[in-house]
């Protein structure tokens, strides 16, 4: 049975005011936020741990200029530095499906897509003030009843509801708030503390250390609880904490071709 390894995958860079990453406890300052992907190569297939985002779709839809992204960057350049293609992929896993979590889906066209029920959902039927954020709908043409189905691929959507264990060692925990169908991911491995991924349920390690949530959300609440739930997975499985988007935190990564195992 061979090791399960881990990399992460270097996706590119936004930049956003920092009062969005802070609820009620940020400014007007300008922070810039890395987004990255995780691969997981296990035994039971290759699962892609969130997609990053697709610069087009920020420089069309959000804002020219605030999403920086080289072609080396892109899902398809990354793998490509592993020796792999898209069509490796054999399951994507997405925390939620915000624009910059999902943009690098459609190229995994053989993979499996695992989410959330309440996401898929969510994806379908956003609230007005999420518009923007489910805005890059390139993962799934036709979701939405209202816009004409694109003869591009049909993904293979596998919904879950619950903590789940969807291969031997990697878990999906529920942590809704910032969406109602967030799920973080941990990975168990042979020869370090397991790996747990916050994505948007914990911006960075000043979100943990001071339990303050983005100002993104649908539940301030559940994701206030979500935040605590994740301290208390890092103590009960004696995880590391590996946050959605920090930019001082991912300079101490190892970025593919690296890998931890």
């Amino acid at each position: 049975m061979a090791d399960t390894k881990v990399y992460i995958l270097d996706g590119g860079r936004l930049a956003m005011k920092e009062y969005h990453m802070y609820w009620n406890a940020g400014g007007e300052a300008m922070v810039t936020l890395p987004c990255y992907s995780v691969l997981i190569e296990h035994d039971d297939g290759r699962f892609l741990f969130d997609t990053g985002f697709d610069l087009h779709h920020f420089d069309q839809f959000v804002m020219p200029g605030i999403a920086q992204q080289s072609l080396d960057q892109t899902i398809p350049g990354q793998l490509a530095n592993l020796g792999l293609s898209p069509a490796d992929i054999t399951h994507v896993i997405n925390s939620h499906y915000h624009i910059d979590h999902c943009g690098g889906n459609k190229h995994c066209l053989h993979a499996t897509t695992i989410c959330h029920a309440c996401e898929l959902e969510a994806a379908r039927t956003p609230e007005p003030f999420e518009e923007l954020a489910y805005s890059d709908q390139s993962f799934a043409p036709g979701l939405r009843a209202s816009e004409p189905e694109i003869d591009i691929y049909t993904p293979r959507f596998e919904t879950l509801t619950g903590d789940q264990e969807i291969a031997r060692g990697v878990f999906l925990f529920e942590t809704p708030g910032h969406t109602n169908g967030h799920y973080s991911l941990m990975v168990k491995l042979s020869d370090r503390r397991p790996m747990l991924f916050t994505a948007d349920a914990a911006y960075t390690a000043r979100s943990m250390e001071t339990r303050t949530i983005s100002s993104a959300h649908v539940d301030p609440v559940a994701a206030c609880r979500s935040l605590e739930r994740l301290n208390i997975l890092a103590q009960d499985h004696d995880a590391e904490l590996f946050y959605g988007h920090d930019i001082e935190q991912f300079g101490a990564y190892r970025i593919a071709p690296a890998y931890y195992s």
